[in-house]
This record gives structure tokens, C-alpha cells and sequence, in this order.
């Protein structure tokens, strides 16, 4: 959600309401802005809505439990909360819904690529050549960039340094990652292919 926004003229505190009836009101308002959010929306955000001092987390836990048995929940990915459709529904979604442009379509070599500049970022294609023994594309690259997966990273500032590349916020909210310490164990992930490190790139 945007940062920079005036607040509405909004009764926060609700003094007028008992308690039981404040507090679900608290939840219907952070449920309203998870659904109207197309990202994550931090607890910073959340916290505009409700009475000062309220627990964000027991509104979102209460609410989570709520939605019990709907075909939605809420999910914590990158640094905030946002509505996805629950895993089980996905078949039913992709033949009756018009979801195209909200598939990833990745292959698993394209996945496997994610994985390494995740594990590994910021990396140089040379770094992620070292990785598979072989080039990665540049049409892979522009892929995974237009899908919003990965960004460019630091550059060293050198003339003629290679770009680097690092995961982004969408990747996380992609794959379900509050943060990249949510990624798999790296001895999974090394057992899965990942055994060499890169060459080291230089920022400074």
C-alpha cells in the first residue's frame, strides 16, 4: 500500500462501543483494507485503523480464525498480511477462473535459478553460471525481471562491473516467504544440486 497519504478523518479509538463490539469492528477494518490491498499490507499500515495500543496480531489471529472454513485465509508473506486463496482451491481456480496473468508458468529450471539468487544474491551471471556449469540466459533473466521475481542488485562501481540480481518482494509474496529466512534449510537445497559457492562479487 502506498506510505505517503493523508489519513482520513477516521474514529480510531471508537469510545462509544463496548468493548466486544469495538473489537470487531477493529477486525472487519483490518479485513476490509487485506481485501482492497493487491500486496502485503505491514503492521504499521494495520495499525491506522485500529484504537491505539491494539494488539495487531491477536486482530489478525482472531480474525484468521473467523475465516475458518472459507476458501481464503490470510497469509504472512513479505513483512505483512494480505488474503490468498487456500492451496486446495488452486485446481478449481485455474478451470473456472481467468487467472492467466496471475500464473508464474516457471519451469523447475526456472525455479531452480530463483533458488540460487535467493540463497546466493546479490549474484552476477557468472556467479550463477559457476552454480549450474552452464550460461543462463538472457531471456531467462528478462523473464524472471518481468515477472517482478528479481531485481537488479548492488553493482560494484568500478567500469564495467556486471549487474547482480536479488529477489524481490514479489518473490516472496509469490512463494509464501514472510522473509528470506524463510527459505528451505540450505543442506535441502544442496542435496537438491546447490553444492558450490559462487565467486565472490565485490560491492565496495
Amino acid at each position: 500500500m502506498a506510505k505517503d497519504r493523508s489519513e482520513p478523518d477516521l474514529d480510531r479509538e471508537l469510545p462509544d462501543l463496548p468493548p466486544e463490539l469495538r473489537w470487531r469492528e477493529w477486525m472487519r477494518r483490518i479485513e476490509a483494507v487485506l481485501f482492497a490491498s493487491a500486496s502485503p499490507v505491514p503492521r504499521e499500515d494495520l495499525a491506522r485503523v485500529v484504537g491505539q495500543g491494539a494488539s495487531i496480531d491477536l486482530l489478525v489471529e482472531d480474525l484468521a480464525a473467523d475465516l475458518g472454513g472459507r476458501a481464503f485465509e490470510i497469509a504472512q508473506v513479505a513483512g505483512g498480511w494480505m488474503f490468498r486463496t487456500r492451496a486446495i482451491y488452486a485446481p478449481a481456480i485455474r478451470a473456472a477462473a481467468d487467472v492467466g496473468g496471475q500464473l508464474l508458468d516457471l519451469s523447475e529450471f526456472d525455479v531452480a535459478v530463483l533458488a540460487a539468487i535467493a540463497y546466493h544474491q546479490p549474484i552476477t551471471r557468472d556467479g550463477l553460471k559457476d552454480i549450474f556449469g552452464k550460461e543462463i540466459s538472457r531471456d531467462l533473466i528478462g523473464r524472471l525481471h518481468v515477472r517482478e521475481l528479481i531485481g537488479t542488485g548492488p553493482r560494484s562501481p568500478r567500469r564495467g562491473a556486471p549487474y547482480t540480481f536479488v529477489t524481490t518482494e514479489q518473490f516472496l509474496v509469490a512463494f509464501g516467504l514472510e522473509s528470506l529466512h524463510d527459505l528451505p534449510d540450505r543442506e535441502q537445497m544442496e542435496d537438491a544440486g546447490f553444492q558450490r559457492e559462487p565467486p565472490q562479487v565485490g560491492v565496495g
